[in-house]
């Protein structure tokens, strides 16, 4: 029965990931020649059908989660007659399905869209100086399919599993906790979750309808980010009221009858946690602010020193998002733990509801996700059909504030993930002990299989980087040969007498796509499972639970290094796309000059970064933490289990 559970939400999970892609794209592809028509007469309606269009793919990620997990859990009711608080052990399986095929969405997105996007740029607009999305580049079109295929599907993709990672794993600690109230007490705590983003449908939904442009507005005098900002307060401030609201109704035990108090102001926390992520983000990827302005400035002396300053400012990112996870982590852990008069299981639910308030306006921030790419193909299609220089003044400036909401959903992705990860390190703590009969105490690092797991988490982390990013650079190659040899073959392309053979490039990058995402991905899959079944194998006489201490390292390596390299990817890329952007509007010698082609080389060199190894980094330590808790019994010797 069990494993049927596991089975039957392993494959609700994967199909409903696998929509919630498919979703995103299908919106975009019918949006941005909305959008790109809403150009040609203002700058305001503009942004309302880019972020509306967003917000269709954001709602219905959110509501396939809840609508998964509810009928799964009338379904799994009727297989298995468990109690309410045993129910989310069965559907583990759910969590990993979405991980699973999340994973190969955003991994072959990633190489798809990257690859596409470095030949066009590279051939294009370094070698032949045309412009961004000229009609005369052959691989424009794969280009813009990309961004498609990249931003929509995989981002949709990697939502959808985080949220559901996090649901799932909130239920486990709420369902162990609830045990020790009395039983009217019981359901909230394990329905908490779903009640909390049932909200955030309601509040990302009022907060997308609210956000107003100015009227008379031009692209010139109104930063389409502080737009966007201004309607995603209102569902903050909605949101903020909402958890406080549901923690009195779900959360309140006459037995602790303040414990509701800590819980909402854990929820707030996160919430909190949500907005200052979003500021980090778009202080260093927004051309607005130093760190954009200082690789700007350095591309002034070359293509190398534009290269070394976008690294510069990707790694200082790093230090803000860790410090700012870290103290929500153990703020929010004491909290809750003080709630239930010290108990560990409240500390870990408090971060869960951390998390949850995190969380609880994603509906609104994945609508922001997808205004990106959906403004990104505007701008294209405007270029392509040769609109006035005001139409593409205002795709441009839309293009550029895109950039900054993918690399903030980035951001937010990152740190939902680094929260979610320590919620699902703890169920899979507490798995163990449900399948051995007894608890881990202590994960020793002194132990070398402990440590030697660690160490093989942390170099899985930059050896699947390092595929994604061969993957890119191996595809774009390819891309590169194609259009060369196009350029020389067919010399009328440049004046107009010939076209270019556009599905050439669709198809190398959809072959090279398909190819490359196989390896990085059972890399990915079988490392884990090996690593912990090898240590059992191996050490299993001495402790029984040796594999799954072992796991434990390198699920605790694996994340800390994953959520700060992501971080250093994503923000590394965006910056140096936006650097770009930013000379464009005619700043250190505008389009064309020296300046302008070492920001297309370090644009180049930020593509791979921010859209195939950040993204996949983020689904990688997820999946990490829900393959190992399916797989738990591979890890946990016989002597002691029941």
């Amino acid at each position: 029965s069990l494993a049927l559970c596991v089975a039957l939400s392993f494959a609700v999970g994967s199909v409903l990931s696998a929509i919630a892609g498919y979703v995103g794209m299908w919106v975009a592809v019918r949006s941005n020649v909305r959008v790109a028509s809403a150009a040609t007469r203002s700058f305001q309606e503009a942004v309302l059908v880019g972020l509306r269009a967003g917000a269709f793919s954001g709602i219905l990620v959110v509501a396939m989660v809840l609508l998964g997990i509810i009928t799964l859990l009338f379904t799994v009711r009727m297989i298995v007659p468990a109690h309410l608080h045993q129910m989310p052990f069965l559907l583990v399986g759910y969590s990993f399905g979405a991980s699973f095929v999340a994973l190969f969405a955003q991994l072959g997105g990633g190489i798809y869209t990257k690859a596409a996007d470095v030949g066009a740029d590279m051939v294009g607009k370094v070698e032949s100086d045309i412009p961004e999305d000229d009609p005369r580049n052959p691989a424009v079109v794969a280009d813009l399919v990309g961004d498609n295929v990249g931003d929509c599907a995989g981002r949709g993709a990697d939502l959808f599993e985080s949220i559901a990672g996090e649901i799932l794993a909130a239920m486990i600690l709420g369902g162990g906790l609830s045990r020790h109230l009395p039983p009217d007490g019981q359901a909230g705590f394990v329905l908490f979750p779903l009640a909390i983003h049932a909200m955030d449908l309601v509040v990302s939904g009022v907060g997308i309808i609210m956000t107003e442009v100015p009227k008379g507005a031009k692209a010139s005098n109104v930063d389409p980010m502080e737009v966007l900002k201004s309607g995603y307060k209102i569902s903050v401030g909605m949101a903020a009221v909402g958890i406080v609201v549901l923690c009195r109704l779900l959360l309140y035990c006459e037995a602790y009858p303040a414990a509701w108090l800590h819980f909402a102001a854990c929820g707030l926390l996160g919430l909190a946690t949500a907005f200052v992520f979003i500021l980090l983000t778009q202080y260093y990827t927004d051309f607005n602010f130093p760190p954009v302005k200082q690789i700007a400035q350095a591309s002034v002396t070359g293509h190398g020193t534009n290269v070394i300053a976008g690294m510069a400012v990707g790694m200082r990112a790093t230090a803000a998002p860790a410090g700012v996870i870290g103290a929500v982590l153990l703020m929010s852990y004491k909290l809750g733990r003080s709630a239930f008069g010290g108990a560990a299981g409240a500390g870990l639910f408090g971060t869960a509801v951390a998390t949850m308030g995190m969380l609880s306006t994603v509906a609104f921030v994945l609508a922001m996700d997808v205004f990106g790419p959906i403004t990104d193909n505007a701008g294209g299609i405007v270029e392509m059909s040769e609109q006035p220089e005001h139409v593409r003044d205002i795709t441009d400036t839309l293009d550029a504030v895109g950039n900054t909401t993918k690399a903030i959903t980035k951001g937010f992705s990152v740190g939902s993930a680094s929260l979610a990860c320590f919620l699902l390190f703890s169920a899979f703590l507490d798995e163990v002990a449900e399948i051995a009969g007894r608890k881990v105490e202590a994960v020793d690092l002194a132990t070398p299989e402990v440590f030697l797991g660690g160490f093989a988490g942390a170099t899985l982390v930059f050896y699947f980087s390092g595929q994604c990013m061969t993957a890119v650079g191996s595809a774009a190659q390819e891309v590169v040969k194609n259009v060369r040899d196009q350029f020389r073959e067919r010399p009328g392309i440049m004046n107009g007498s010939q076209k270019p053979d556009y599905t050439s490039c669709v198809s190398i990058v959809t072959q090279a796509a398909l190819r490359e995402m196989i390896q990085p991905g059972l890399i990915a899959a079988l490392v884990p499972l090996l690593t912990g079944a090898f240590f059992r194998a191996t050490s299993g006489g001495d402790d029984p639970l040796i594999g799954a201490k072992a796991i434990a390292g390198f699920l605790m390596f694996a994340t800390c290094s994953g959520v700060l390299f992501a971080i250093f990817l994503n923000t590394a890329g965006g910056a140096w796309d936006n650097a770009k952007k930013y000379i464009e509007k005619g700043v250190h010698g505008g389009k064309g000059s020296s300046a302008h082609k070492a920001a297309v080389t370090g644009d180049t060199v930020g593509d791979p970064c921010k859209d195939t190894a950040g993204p996949s980094l983020h689904v990688l330590i997820k999946l990490l933490s829900t393959i190992t808790l399916v797989c738990t019994p591979l890890f946990v010797g016989e002597s002691h289990s029941r």
